[in-house]
């Protein structure tokens, strides 16, 4: 035994292989950290909060204001990202635009995530009828065209903030059902879960202490993912015109009323673009990321 151990040392001495155990260990460091990527990602979205936050006490100008002197007016010290086709200010009407985004963003996904928690996880651990029932009701979800309900229901409803949450919540359920049913699968059958059974625990025990730790962290991971969708449908309905009504701005209704002036005044619906474009960019690319993260298979790949 003490001329193996003897003669690894002196394997490892060798230069070849030191550079291999660097390698080796350099790349496990490079998988748990997170990269610059995904903190450029989290400082926009973290900038962009604090300044939808920010309107609740710093001076902005009025979203709905009219300045008839600043009609399709360009960059300006007193409009930074100027004046739309009726004289308002873009920056502040983008800012407070945000907010809407932010709250469709931060609430949908989470009322979703819930549901798809229960079902999903019932249907991974009690298998049979109610993993069959579990699937027909997410089919039924998917058959329907989201944004035909979505109208419908806004449309007899109101098109109320509340009423829009609830409604792009519904279509966020399928997505964390299947995950939720899959990482169930995957879980139920472990040592600790059999373990937890033969010493006599129910299955809420189980469901609870043993499999939720387990199927939560995905679920987090990829509500990052579903914001960016939910961003996407609300500016659809928005664009649409069956979103949150005018005078309150979001950035669909912005892109909406841009695409009149595109020819002449482009950027008074790229710049609401652009901001949409970036906020569903860095969402997609921070869940993307802690996916991964929290991911063996993928982190090892």
């Amino acid at each position: 035994m003490a001329d193996n151990s003897t003669s690894l040392r002196l394997w490892r001495q060798i230069p070849f292989f030191k550079r291999e155990e660097a390698a080796v260990s350099d790349r496990i460091k490079d998988e748990r950290r997170l990269g610059w990527v995904f903190w450029a990602a989290f400082s926009y979205i973290m900038a962009l909060i604090l300044l939808t936050i920010s309107t609740n006490f710093l001076p902005y100008k009025d979203p709905a204001f009219q300045d008839y002197g600043f009609i399709n007016s360009g960059l300006s010290a007193k409009y930074w990202f100027g004046g739309d086709a009726l004289g308002r200010d873009i920056f502040s009407r983008v800012i407070h635009g945000a907010g809407i985004s932010f709250s469709v963003a931060f609430t949908s996904p989470f009322i979703g995530m819930a549901i798809g928690l229960l079902m999903g996880m019932s249907a991974g651990y009690f298998r049979g009828r109610v993993d069959t029932v579990v699937s027909i009701i997410v089919d039924s979800i998917l058959a329907f065209p989201n944004i035909v309900l979505a109208i419908a229901v806004l449309f007899f409803a109101g098109p109320t903030l509340p009423n829009l949450i609830l409604v792009i919540a519904f279509y966020t359920i399928p997505q964390f059902t299947r995950i939720a049913r899959a990482n169930t699968l995957l879980y139920a059958q472990r040592e600790f879960v059999m373990a937890a059974r033969a010493q006599g625990a129910s299955h809420l025990r189980i469901l609870i202490r043993e499999l939720l730790p387990n199927v939560i962290i995905p679920l987090a991971a990829f509500s990052l993912l579903v914001m960016s969708f939910t961003i996407i449908l609300e500016g659809t309905l928005s664009f649409l015109g069956v979103g949150i009504p005018p005078p309150t701005p979001t950035w669909g209704r912005m892109i909406s009323e841009g695409v009149e002036e595109l020819v002449e005044n482009a950027w008074i619906a790229f710049v609401p673009s652009i901001f949409m474009f970036l906020t569903i960019l860095s969402l997609n690319l921070m869940g993307d990321r802690l996916r991964q993260f929290t991911d063996v298979k993928a982190s090892n790949a």
